[in-house]
Order: structure tokens, then sequence, then C-alpha cells
């Protein structure tokens, strides 16, 4: 894309007194004023590829080889009907989140909401809302947003802030596989003193009726999305899917050999 002469004179005189680097890749930004992420760490996300699973959207080593699920999603399938994510939490998006996330570049929600608009578009198709996965109060306090919060206000249908985080544990990120559903069991419920901006009274009866989606930034084992899609669940919803930025895939197994 070409910038007008405005634009690109705007441009030098930011990156000559300013000096700003890319918050992903941290080298000098050429268009500063585009965003704090340079064109090539956009265009080197890895966008999730089949075959995958069509439930949790997790790397599958073939359709022929496992059929349509993986083997978690056969063994003990979520709450949620379907899962996607636009990108592999690795590289460039993994770096992209993290600012977002830890340094607080809260201006990168807009083009991480295009990239879920884009990936999760049989997600979003119907929805009657979008639920932010909750932050306990606390690391709310700590962090100062929910980033699942601001990445929900891009998507289009209305934000219903129906959960809330009950009970406060160590993060997900730092737990290995085996730990994190018992870390999330119990941790979600209904309702709160903020939970409710968005509905109307007569919530319970929208709620029964809904398609919603959960929005949250990573899925890793989807824990944390099945932990808040039961909640939903026994509260009626009618359908509970879950979209994210990016997916921390299952390393592909390879095809069985013959």
């Amino acid at each position: 894309m070409t910038s007008s002469p405005l634009a690109a004179a705007s441009n030098l005189l930011v990156r000559m007194f300013l000096a700003p680097d890319c918050a992903a890749c941290h080298l000098l930004l050429d268009e500063p004023l585009a965003g704090p992420v340079c064109a090539a760490c956009w265009r080197a996300v890895q966008v999730i590829t089949p075959p995958c699973c069509v439930r949790c959207g997790d790397a599958l080593a073939s359709w022929r080889a496992c059929g349509p699920l993986c083997a978690r999603c056969r063994r003990q399938p979520p709450a949620f009907a379907i899962a996607r994510s636009a990108g592999r939490y690795e590289g460039s998006l993994r770096d992209i989140i993290h600012a977002f996330k830890y340094e607080r570049r809260r201006a990168l929600a807009d083009r991480l909401g295009a990239l879920l608009r884009e990936a999760g578009a049989d997600a979003l198709d119907g929805a009657d809302a979008v639920i932010p996965v909750p932050l306990h109060p606390w690391r709310s306090v700590e962090r100062g947003f929910n980033q699942a919060d601001d990445l929900a206000r891009q998507l289009g249908p209305p934000v219903w802030r129906v959960l809330r985080r009950s009970r406060h544990g160590p993060p997900q990120a730092g737990l290995p596989a085996s730990r994190r559903h018992a870390n999330v069991k119990a941790a979600f419920a209904l309702g709160g003193a903020a939970a409710w901006p968005r509905i109307v009274p007569g919530a319970a009866r929208e709620l029964r009726r809904a398609t919603v989606v959960l929005v949250d930034d990573v899925m890793t084992t989807g824990a944390t999305l099945d932990a808040c899609a039961r909640v939903l669940v026994r509260a009626g919803v009618r359908n509970v899917r879950a979209l994210t930025v990016a997916r921390a895939a299952t390393p592909r197994p390879r095809p069985p050999t013959r």
C-alpha cells in the first residue's frame, strides 16, 4: 500500500525524533503512525491450516487417520460446540499478543479483532452476543484491563459480561496441561456487581435462548473456555462457541506409516 506524501513525511518525522520500534520484533518501525507492529510481523502470522479438529481446532495428523475429532475431544467432549483461532501461538503472533496483554499496547485490539472476525466468521454467524472470559478482580486491577474484553468489543455482536471469576488461582500460562482443568474447576460463575451492564431485565430468559461466543486471547488445552462454557450451558444457553486470537497447537502428529 502506498502512502500519501503527507503521511510519508509524518512517518519520517516520527522515526527521526522518536525512533519507535516494533512491539513484536523491536526493529525500527517504517510506518509508526500505522500502529505499533510492523507490516512484516503481521505478514509473518502463521494461520491455522487443516487438517484440524472440527470441534476444538487442534492439529490432526490427517483426516483419514484421525477422523474429524482430535483424541482429546473424542475422550472428553468440551461444552462448547466449536472453537476457532486466527493463528498459531508462536513467532510474531505470540510476540504481538504479549505486547498487547503485558505491555498494555491496547491499540492492537483493533487489528487483532480484524483477524478474529476473519478466522471466526462461522463462530460469529448468528451469534446473539459475545462473552469475554473474565479475569479475577485482583488480576484485572494488576493488569489494568481485560484483554478478552477489548477483543470482544471489536467483533460486532453485543458484549454480555455475564461471567465472573469467583476463584483466584495461578495463571494458566504457568501450568502444565495436566493441571489446567483442575485449576479452573469451579473458578467461574454467573453474575456479579458489574457483570450485567448490557443485559436488560429478564436476562436469564435471554441467556436460555441465546447463541453466544466466548472470547479470549489464547487457547491451549481449552480448559478455561470449557469451564466457562459449562457455566453457560447450566444457565440454559442454547449454543456456546469459542473464539481466540491464537491457538497453542499440539505438535502435529505424524500420519501412521503403512
